[in-house]
Order: structure tokens, then C-alpha cells, then sequence
């Protein structure tokens, strides 16, 4: 009873290690991609600390082109993490939520 425990563990740790081995560069491309959009973040949200501003604002003090501004705008906006404000020329101004994640110093520094 006792050798076919053994044999199964050791099967079982057989399969994901070539599960890890196969999996190995997506984990790592998602890895990556994962950390990438936790710095587009912290950018946005350290823009916004300052105060509100436009699309183009933020585009300019992040460095970020202004097509990928408007989509984290979007995306953060409509998780709550950032309010629409005012209206400046053709632009609105965004800010951050009152509460929520983006204002918790843990997600800038991630």
C-alpha cells in the first residue's frame, strides 16, 4: 500500500514538472505583460496625484502615447479607480477616485 503511494506522488510529481516545463513561456510572457501594465499604472496613478488632467496631459507626463492614455483612462475609469471632471477645450479632465485601489500607495509601488 505504502510503494503504490510512493509511486503515485512520484507520477503525480513527474506530471507537473513537465506541465512547468511546457507552460514555462507563457508563464513568463504573461509574467512580463503583467508587470508592464502594473508600471502603466503606477505612471498614470503618480500623474494624477498632482491633479486632474486631460488625456493629453497625462500622455505627456507619463511619456505614454495618448491612444494607450485613453484606454487605461477608460478601463481605470470603469473599474472606479478614476472619476471623469470638468470639461478643459475638448477634453475632460480625470482624477483619482476618492477610494479605491488607486489611491493605495501598494499599487504604485508594484
Amino acid at each position: 500500500m505504502e510503494g503504490e503511494q510512493v509511486s503515485k506522488k512520484s507520477a503525480h510529481r513527474e506530471i507537473l514538472k513537465r506541465m512547468r516545463a511546457l507552460r514555462k513561456d507563457t508563464v513568463q510572457r504573461v509574467t512580463a505583460d503583467v508587470k508592464a501594465q502594473k508600471k502603466i499604472i503606477a505612471a498614470l496613478t503618480e500623474a494624477l496625484r498632482s491633479g486632474a488632467k486631460t488625456v493629453p496631459e497625462m500622455a505627456e507626463a507619463t511619456g505614454l502615447p495618448a491612444h494607450e492614455v485613453l484606454w487605461w483612462t477608460a478601463s481605470l475609469k470603469k473599474y472606479g479607480l478614476l472619476v471623469e471632471g470638468e470639461k478643459r477645450g475638448a477634453y475632460f479632465a480625470y482624477r483619482l477616485a476618492e477610494t479605491g485601489p488607486a489611491n493605495d500607495s501598494r499599487l504604485a509601488s508594484q
